[in-house]
Formats: structure tokens, C-alpha cells, sequence
């Protein structure tokens, strides 16, 4: 058996009680590993949709992301952890390969990502939920080892 060497976490979240999970779990980790998490609010489709129309102002969704992000530097600060974090769209009305997976990985690989945790969301969550279908893409084509929560 191998040592893991793990110096950065990747959590996508979407604002959801699975994300907090995932983001618990991540920092736990992070902390075993003396390593630092990273987290990255996907946005879904609607959100992303409103943001390109005029609907609603990408500074609006900065914002309403911020209390979650917030928790997670807490959280992440508590426990002596490093952290950062990002905000992405998990969806492009221009490009089809655009999706909360291959968001997720191509993150990863942006941030050089050592580990990800990913939040198994129920397939029943709302809209805003957007991780619910990233999870399963992201265990099948990660390159880093996932743990699904």
C-alpha cells in the first residue's frame, strides 16, 4: 500500500446541506494530510441562463455565494486548514462540453487538485442542486482518487 501525497482538495458545492457535508469531509482530509482545500461553487444552469439573459447580475450571485463560501473559511480556518475558493459556471449555452463534471475536473486539473470530494446529491434536489449529475461523471473520468459523500 501507498502513501497518498495530498496537497490540495477540491470540493465543488452549490450551496446545498450535501455540499456542507462534502465540505466537512474535505477539510477532514486537508487536516489528515496537512493539506489545503479548495472550494468550488458550481453554478447551475437557471442561474447561469439569468446571468447571460440580463436577468440577474453576476455581482447579485457573487454575493448570495458569499455566505455559504463564508462558512467554509470558518469552518476551514477552525480546523488550522488553508483554503481558497472560486465561483464557475456549470453550464454554456455556447459550448457543449460544458457541464458541473467536467467543470469539476477541469478545475482539478487547473489547480493541480491532489484529491476531490464530491457531494453524492439525491436525485430528487432541486434545481439549484447542480452537483446531483457531476458526481457520477466526476468518480468515472477524476485522475485524482474522489470520495463521494
Amino acid at each position: 500500500m501507498t502513501d497518498l501525497d495530498i496537497d490540495l482538495v477540491l470540493v465543488p458545492v452549490d450551496g446545498s446541506e450535501e455540499s456542507h457535508e462534502a465540505v466537512d469531509y474535505a477539510i477532514a482530509v486537508a487536516n489528515e494530510y496537512d493539506a489545503s482545500v479548495h472550494a468550488l461553487y458550481v453554478l447551475g444552469e437557471d442561474v447561469v441562463r439569468a446571468i447571460e439573459t440580463g436577468a440577474i447580475d453576476e455581482a447579485d450571485v457573487a454575493d448570495d455565494t458569499e455566505s455559504f463560501t463564508d462558512s467554509v473559511i470558518e469552518r476551514a480556518e477552525a480546523a488550522g486548514v488553508p483554503h481558497g475558493n472560486s465561483i464557475a459556471y456549470g453550464f454554456s449555452t455556447k459550448v457543449k462540453t460544458v457541464h458541473p463534471g467536467s467543470v469539476v475536473l477541469d478545475t482539478a486539473e487547473d489547480l493541480d487538485a491532489d484529491f476531490i470530494v464530491v457531494p453524492r446529491e439525491p436525485v430528487t434536489g432541486g434545481p439549484v442542486e447542480v452537483l446531483e449529475k457531476a458526481a457520477e461523471y466526476v468518480l468515472l473520468y477524476a485522475s485524482q482518487p474522489v470520495l463521494s459523500v
